[in-house]
């Protein structure tokens, strides 16, 4: 029989889009947060770079709108890129309100923020806590929560599905969800849901992303009849550490914001070819650059320079990355950093509007796993963090003004399990596990053909039919979950490329190198259940 709890509002995932919806509901109503691990693990710890937002005076926000229209090659929607800058610098005084140690000009904390700059951006807007900024923002916001007795936190849970009302069909009533501790499905009963579960580039072999981002919120939504958009945009960070004991760690964008150069293996300089903003360009054209250099020189990796700055200015700025790197044997001071591109944003999501609101009445997304139209077809460095916090907030007030709506009340069926059995062949999970993401990293990668996608899409297939026969007849373990929403999330990127006839952003299709004069979202809905 499964464990029922209830709450005013469940809020699935627990980075800095979750946290921050709960922290803006907390002083009216009760809230139930959901970590797949433990609070503190999730993409925005690893965030490093910084937040976008307008502090100089000498900077506007006409400029981070035009900045960010420019990087999302004509696709963003210029209403949320102007809501999300105009909002941006209220957000981060809301974080700084809660204790957030941005990084100042001097030691005196009453000196102004010290701001520096990334690819894509024209002036220096980037607050940032030295080359850790989602670490902080993660400590920040946990601990605020942790304080706060109408925020209850549930460690080691993974939401299964969202629970459709039987009367009410653009109505969920709340979750089921996997204890991964007593190996149970319970219930969680809410007025509201919040998806905040980033975004879904587990999806490819190569990731800089923790092991908790498999896209489920995404796949959740899409289940429960929800539309996605632009899932053919997965941003491949330009530089993740080229190490064999490195795991998925960045080179934060900032090292270039701060002159370091890409460079082969003899120092050579190679990004003023493919861009004439060089080694600042955004981060598809430096990906794609690498990619090239790569594959032409047949080489394992090309290495980012930035030993022309003393030893105590890398040091004080880059603390985290020159300790890691030394660590591995490399001096960053005085050799240049080992980086290849690695899978790291989903651009598209959960179609959402200006409140946060999917197509179901009562859920929300926020982050990394919401369309809001921020990104367009490239998102800019250091907008992420920003967007999770000012659509935490436009989410939060749009439920807080609709706490006094009347509740549905409608009884939620006990979780099934008279059918199935323990799994005999666990081997299998793992398998397809490999083959999806490998198949993903082959085929639908950093540069695509027709051919490549038809090919993904044959295998996606086979494998979501396997998977789905292997859902129905035994218990849901974790791997199982994740390995289900992967390949639901697999399908949906392929099918959003395949309908992409242009190469745009992200999007490289050899087949269509040219834009289309018009650039469209690319919006799939759900078939009717």
């Amino acid at each position: 029989m499964s464990i029922q709890h209830a709450c005013d509002v469940l809020i699935i995932g627990s980075g800095a889009a979750g946290l921050s919806v709960a922290l803006s509901l907390a002083e009216h109503c009760q809230v139930i947060v959901l970590s797949k691990s433990n609070i503190q693990e999730g993409s925005t710890r690893y965030a490093q770079g910084g937040i976008a937002a307008v502090f100089d005076e000498n900077d506007s926000i006409d400029s981070h709108v035009q900045d960010t229209l420019i990087a999302g090659a004509g696709l963003c929607d210029e209403n949320a890129v102007r809501f999300t800058a105009s909002n941006a610098k209220d957000a981060m005084q809301w974080l700084i309100d809660f204790g957030m140690p941005f990084d100042r000009l001097n030691d005196n904390q009453d000196s102004e923020y010290h701001l520096t700059r990334e690819g894509g951006h024209s002036h220096r807007r980037i607050l940032h806590a030295a080359d850790a900024t989602g670490a902080a923002v993660q400590v920040t916001l946990v601990d605020a929560v942790l304080q706060h007795p109408n925020i209850h936190i549930f460690e080691d849970y993974n939401a299964i599905d969202l629970i459709k009302s039987n009367q009410h069909q653009q109505h969920a009533l709340g979750a089921y969800v996997y204890n991964c501790k007593t190996k149970h499905v319970d219930v969680i009963q809410s007025r509201f849901v919040v998806l905040a579960t980033g975004g879904a580039s587990k999806v490819y072999q190569y990731t800089s992303n923790p092991d908790v981002s498999s896209g489920d919120g995404i796949a959740m939504a899409w289940r429960a009849g929800c539309s996605v958009a632009n899932m053919e945009f997965n941003q491949f960070h330009p530089t993740c550490l080229f190490h064999p004991d490195a795991g998925n760690f960045l080179i934060s964008e900032a090292l270039r914001g701060e002159g370091a150069k890409l460079v082969h293996a003899d120092g050579t300089a190679f990004m003023h070819k493919f861009d004439e903003r060089g080694d600042l360009a955004p981060r598809d054209i430096v990906a794609r650059a690498i990619d090239f250099e790569m594959k032409r020189l047949g080489q394992d990796c090309m290495y980012l320079d930035i030993t022309h700055h003393s030893n105590a200015f890398i040091i004080k700025h880059f603390p985290n990355i020159y300790r890691k790197c030394r660590s591995l044997g490399i001096d960053i001071t005085q050799q240049p950093i080992p980086v290849v591109p690695a899978a790291h944003y989903s651009c598209g999501g959960v179609v959402t509007n200006q409140h946060a609101k999917t197509d179901l009445d009562n859920v929300y997304a926020v982050g990394e796993v919401a369309y809001t139209g921020l990104h367009g077809a490239n998102r800019m460095a250091s907008n992420s963090l920003l967007e999770c916090i000012v659509f935490a907030r436009a989410g939060a007030q749009d439920i807080q003004s609709r706490l006094t709506q009347p509740l549905k009340q409608e009884t939620i069926s006990d979780w099934d399990e008279s059918r199935v059995s323990d799994s005999d062949e666990e081997v299998i999970i793992q398998h397809n596990w490999h083959e999806l993401r490998l198949s993903m990293w082959d085929y639908v990668g950093i540069v695509r053909t027709d051919k490549r996608l038809e090919r993904a899409l044959r295998r996606i297939d086979l494998l979501q039919q396997e998977i789905h026969d292997y859902y129905a007849n035994f218990r849901v373990s974790n791997n199982l979950l994740e390995l289900r929403n992967l390949v639901t999330v697999a399908r949906l990127i392929i099918v959003c490329a395949m309908q992409r006839k242009e190469s745009r952003g992200l999007h490289y299709n050899l087949d269509y190198p040219q834009l289309l004069d018009v650039a469209k979202p690319t919006i799939i809905t759900p078939p009717e259940q």
